[in-house]
C-alpha cells in the first residue's frame, strides 16, 4: 500500500489508513484505549454530539524529518486547547497524558503512512471528543467518545507558496461575540460554510471576517488565524470569539526570535491600508500569504503584496517554521515529540 501512494500528489484530504485509536468515558472514568481497524463508529441516534453539537476537534501534525525521525509538532499544546474546548461545551476533559499517548501510538501504528522527507507532505492527525449519550432533553452528556484517526496528506501549497486575495464580507458572522469561538467545535465551522462558499463562487480564497459585535475589527480569516506585518511589527487580532491558533502562538514566538515586535490587538479595517505583508496561519498551511484584501461591501481594495509575491517576513516565519518541524533546525522552544 504504502509504496502506491503518490506522495508529490496527494490532496489535502481522506486516505484510509491501517488503525485508529478509542477511548470511552464512562461511569464516570476514562476506560482503556482501544486499537481500531473499523472507520466506523456505533452511535446512539439520541445521541447529544447529533442533537446538541457536543462535539469537539483538534488537527495537528506529524512529519518525517530529516534524520528519519518522526516529530509530532506542539502537542501538548494541542492537548491543552482541546481541554479548554471540553470544559467550554461541558464535555468530560481528556486528561492531557491520554491525549498525548493516544496520539503518540496512533502515528506509531500508522507509521507507513507517514510520508517520507523531502515530500512536503505530513500525516495528519485528528482527534475528535463527542458526547454519545441518549438525550432528547437539551442536557451535556455523561458519555463520551474519544478517538484519533491520521491521514497522510499532502502540501498544502500545490503550486508553491504563493499569495491569494480574501474578501470582507459583514453579512456573514462565523461566532457570536460571547460565544463558542475560542472553542475548536464543529458548529463554528458549519456557521462559516456558506461565507466561505460564497466567497470561493466570487474567486477568493477566504472570507477575513470582522468582530460579530462591533463590524469595527479583524477577526479570524476562514478557519484560521490572520497576521500582518505594519510597520514592521507582527500585529495579530486580539478577541475572544478567535480560536486561540497553535500555530499563530508559534510564528509569534518565532518572530520575537528575530526581533520582530509582536502586538496581539484589535486591529481596525483601516490599518489593512498601511500592512506590508498579510496571512492566513493554521496547521494545513502554517502561513498562506494574502496579496489583496477586497472590502466589498465598501468596494475597496487593499493590496497587501504590491508585487504579488510574499513578504520576507512572512517567508522567513514559514521556512523557519518548517524547518523546526522537519529537525533542519534545532528545536530550541521544545516543541516537537519524537515518536520512538
Amino acid at each position: 500500500m504504502d509504496n502506491q501512494i503518490d506522495w508529490a500528489s496527494l490532496p489535502f484530504g481522506y486516505i484510509k489508513t491501517d488503525y485508529n485509536v478509542r477511548c470511552e468515558f464512562r461511569d464516570g472514568k476514562w476506560g482503556q484505549i482501544e486499537v481500531s481497524s473499523d472507520e466506523n463508529i456505533s452511535l446512539h441516534m439520541a445521541a447529544t454530539s447529533l442533537h446538541y453539537g457536543q462535539e469537539i476537534f483538534e488537527g495537528l501534525k506529524a512529519f518525517r524529518g530529516v534524520d528519519g525521525k518522526i516529530r509530532i509538532f506542539r502537542l501538548e499544546e494541542n492537548a491543552r486547547r482541546m481541554r479548554e474546548s471540553a470544559e467550554g461545551l461541558l464535555m468530560e476533559p481528556i486528561p492531557e497524558d491520554l491525549f498525548c499517548e493516544m496520539c503518540k501510538k496512533v502515528v506509531k501504528l500508522n507509521e507507513r503512512f507517514v510520508p517520507p522527507y523531502g515530500s512536503g507532505a505530513s500525516l495528519y492527525i485528528r482527534p475528535l471528543e463527542i458526547g454519545t449519550t441518549a438525550r432528547v432533553g437539551v442536557k451535556p452528556a455523561s458519555e463520551f467518545l474519544f478517538l484519533v484517526l491520521v491521514t497522510p496528506v499532502g502540501p498544502y501549497f500545490k503550486t508553491g507558496f504563493g499569495c491569494t486575495n480574501i474578501c470582507i464580507m459583514r453579512d456573514y458572522d462565523r461566532v457570536a461575540p460571547k460565544g463558542t469561538g475560542r472553542w475548536k467545535v464543529g458548529g463554528n465551522y458549519a456557521a462559516s460554510l456558506q461565507a466561505g462558499e460564497h466567497a470561493h463562487e466570487l474567486g477568493y480564497s477566504a472570507v477575513l471576517y470582522l468582530d460579530p459585535k462591533e463590524k469595527k475589527y479583524l477577526d479570524e480569516c476562514g478557519p484560521a488565524n490572520f497576521f500582518a506585518i505594519k510597520d514592521g511589527k507582527y500585529i495579530t487580532p486580539a478577541s475572544e470569539s478567535i480560536l486561540p491558533s497553535i500555530t499563530n502562538k508559534s510564528l509569534m514566538q518565532l518572530a520575537k526570535d528575530m526581533g520582530v515586535e509582536v502586538e496581539q490587538r484589535h486591529i481596525t479595517v483601516d490599518e489593512l491600508a498601511d500592512c506590508t505583508e498579510a496571512a492566513a496561519c493554521g496547521t494545513a498551511a502554517v502561513a498562506s500569504p494574502i496579496g489583496e484584501i477586497h472590502d466589498l461591501d465598501n468596494n475597496k481594495k487593499y493590496i497587501i503584496a504590491k508585487d504579488g509575491k510574499p513578504g520576507p517576513v512572512t517567508t522567513a516565519l514559514y521556512n523557519r517554521l518548517n524547518a523546526i518541524r522537519l529537525g533542519e533546525e534545532p528545536d530550541v522552544h521544545g516543541w516537537n515529540t519524537i515518536v520512538e
